[in-house]
């Protein structure tokens, strides 16, 4: 008997950590899918995937791990949301009213947010990587310049580049963002571009007296300046890339620790 009772609790608490902890409330989906009007409504974890949900109010509404990927809530009222957790990937952003907003947490990649208002929204750890129309008081430079690297890891230079090009925005001085946004544009064919880009880099780090730093910076600039014949970007001839990881070796990684990357928001 006591084992009986012994399985039948383990089977109990089985059960009970694979039942969802919270199930969607369909009345407020329906509401919303219906009425676009649904002011602090329950929405927590609905499915609202491709939804056409354009000048909606959705003010105060808890929309916590919510899917609203692909959906169009352009012009809608957000102020207060819940979207902690929240998927808004490729999402239509344009123009809506996110004051107040918590989007802790939430997947923004590849977004649309031009226009949009975001007044003390809170994004502390959103995914933001592609996001278009990105305020420069959202997100972090550290936030930007590790998904810069990852990128440049994985040989995804364009994503890389928009990763640089969003810490620019918000510190025009940062001297590592430049070089790092130079190695990339190179490696997409943008010889002029990575000059630039590495010539400034040079030029703010001796400003800053970082004679090291800018040593590294020169070197970069003379390999995209004065390219040998064997140094290809094509992924068949490796020895320019080679010759630039060389160069900069773990410089940009040791960046992260040597310079301060304040949070702006």
């Amino acid at each position: 008997m006591k084992s009986s009772t012994l399985m039948t609790a383990a089977l109990l608490s089985v059960l009970g950590t694979s039942l969802p902890a919270h199930a969607e409330n369909l009345d407020h989906s329906r509401q919303l899918i219906a009425t676009k009007q649904c002011p602090k409504c329950d929405l927590s974890r609905a499915g609202l995937v491709f939804a056409d949900l354009a000048g909606a109010n959705l003010s105060q509404a808890n929309l916590a791990g919510a899917n609203l990927s692909q959906s169009n809530l352009q012009g809608a009222d957000l102020r207060g949301a819940n979207l902690t957790g929240a998927s808004l990937n490729g999402a239509n952003l344009t123009g809506a009213n996110l004051t107040g907003a918590n989007l802790a947490g939430a997947d923004l990649r590849k977004s649309y947010l031009t226009g949009a208002s975001v007044t003390g929204a809170i994004t502390e750890g959103a995914y933001l990587q592609g996001a278009v129309g990105l305020a420069t008081s959202v997100g972090t430079l550290e936030d930007f310049y590790r998904w810069a690297l990852e990128d440049e890891q994985r040989q995804n230079y364009a994503s890389a580049i928009q990763n640089y090009t969003q810490i620019i925005a918000r510190q025009t001085d940062f001297a590592p963002a430049y070089l790092g946004r130079g190695a990339a544009r190179m490696r997409t064919g943008d010889r002029k571009g990575a000059i630039a880009d590495t010539r400034e880099a040079e030029r703010l780090f001796k400003a800053k007296g970082d004679t090291k730093s800018a040593e590294v910076a020169t070197k970069v600039a003379l390999l995209f300046e004065t390219p040998t014949p064997e140094d290809k970007i094509d992924k068949g001839k490796p020895n320019f890339g080679q010759a630039l990881i060389g160069i900069l070796g773990s410089a940009m990684q040791l960046f992260l620790s040597r310079f301060s990357l304040p949070s702006l928001f």
